[in-house]
């Protein structure tokens, strides 16, 4: 079965909620030094991930973007 956009995002935002707790264990320092080695090296791992999935998704939007060849950005007003 093909992966879909909405299972990338979720993949991102299970990834992303999976480094923030990560984030958090390591910050309260108490883990033994080989499972915070461990943890960390996971942390890296979901970095690396969340990097690509937003880059790829950035890519995405450029391209969603252009019209005839030309980039036509406009500037993001939230209200």
């Amino acid at each position: 079965m093909a992966k879909t956009a909405n299972d990338d995002a979720i993949d991102f935002e299970k990834s992303l909620e999976t480094l923030e707790n990560i984030v958090e264990t390591l910050e309260k320092g108490e883990l033994p030094l080989e499972n915070a080695l461990k943890q960390f090296e996971q942390g890296i791992k979901l970095t690396r991930q969340c990097q690509k999935a937003l880059s790829d998704a950035e890519q995405k939007v450029k391209i969603l973007l252009e019209e005839n060849g030309q980039e036509t950005l406009e500037d993001y007003d939230a209200e």
